[in-house]
């Protein structure tokens, strides 16, 4: 009777602070309230299972306590029930399976119109690269990751108007979709920001994404999901959204992969398609020997 007594108790007890919890979603800033239902489904799902199999187990101690008289049944087997269990979970995973197939899918065909913003983790900090204005990306090689920004190819003539966000934080315009392309340099990170409903995985050695359209302004907190070393818990940034004139002008200060280079005195300011050291050839090996020539704190910046 105590057992049965405890095991009600901790239902009802379960149940009434799943709906007065304080603990809930924090409010949504993305386009993405699918995935909020599909978790909602899934936790009702799971919610109705336990309460139900709580309850059966509050009336079989019950029903069946020791009342010192007879003994149990031993039945190894029984096909209708197993049946019945087999049917049911099967119907309960499909209804829990199906909101979430359908939201995966939203969440990687990208629209066409949407802006693209590479993320760059690595332990243990975020940066970020924005396409210039030819709209393309400049290639980039993990080889190169310590001797020019972003491991940058400056043999490639569409890298140096990338622009470069060396800085955990992030603009963003409101309302607009953008494609976030992840990549990590050393380990597996996590991008993930609560309020967008939206995290992936960066994985060494290759580029995922997913795409967003931020819904409010506000500053949002940058999380890293996947333990990646002893500073895992320090890894965080921040994704800023605001209206498309102050996206304008934050980007008009951030600077381009050729302007880097012309503060360190490798490019032309007034031609930028231009190395001047070595010509538009310019080889990896040329700029590395270039740079370990320089004083100092040239020789930071374009380190960095």
């Amino acid at each position: 009777m105590v057992m049965a007594v405890v095991l009600l108790l901790l239902t009802i007890f379960t149940v009434w602070f799943t709906f007065w919890s304080p603990w809930w979603f924090t409010p949504i800033a993305s386009n993405w309230g699918n995935i909020d239902e599909a978790l909602i489904i899934t936790f009702v799902i799971c919610g109705i299972a336990f309460v139900a199999v709580s309850l059966f187990m509050v009336y079989c101690v019950f029903r069946y306590r020791n009342r010192g008289e007879g003994s149990a049944a031993f039945e190894p087997e029984n096909k209708k029930l197993e049946w019945w269990l087999a049917g049911i979970t099967t119907v309960g995973i499909v209804i829990m399976l199906a909101p979430g197939l359908v939201a995966w899918k939203d969440y990687i065909t990208v629209p066409e119109e949407a802006d693209t913003l590479e993320v760059v983790g690595q332990q243990w900090s975020w940066s970020f690269r924005l396409p210039g204005e030819d709209g393309e990306f400049g290639a980039v090689s993990t080889k190169r990751i310590y001797d020019t920004p972003f491991g940058l190819d400056p043999d490639d003539p569409n890298s140096l108007d990338d622009i470069l966000v060396d800085d955990n934080e992030i603009h963003l315009p409101l309302g607009r979709p953008v494609r976030m392309n992840l990549r990590s340099v050393d380990v597996l990170h996590d991008f993930y920001v609560p309020q967008f409903r939206a995290k992936m995985d960066l994985v060494p050695g290759m580029v995922t994404y997913f795409w967003i359209t931020p819904t409010r302004t506000g500053t949002f907190e940058i999380l890293c999901a996947e333990l990646c070393g002893i500073g895992h818990s320090d890894m965080r940034g921040y994704v800023v959204v605001e209206e498309e004139e102050d996206y304008r002008a934050w980007l008009a200060e951030q600077p381009t992969f050729a302007e880097l280079l012309a503060e360190a005195g490798f490019v032309d300011p007034d031609r930028p398609t231009r190395l001047t050291s070595a010509g538009v050839g310019a080889s990896a090996t040329a700029l590395k020997d270039e740079r370990n020539a320089l004083p100092d704190t040239a020789r930071a910046a374009v380190t960095r």
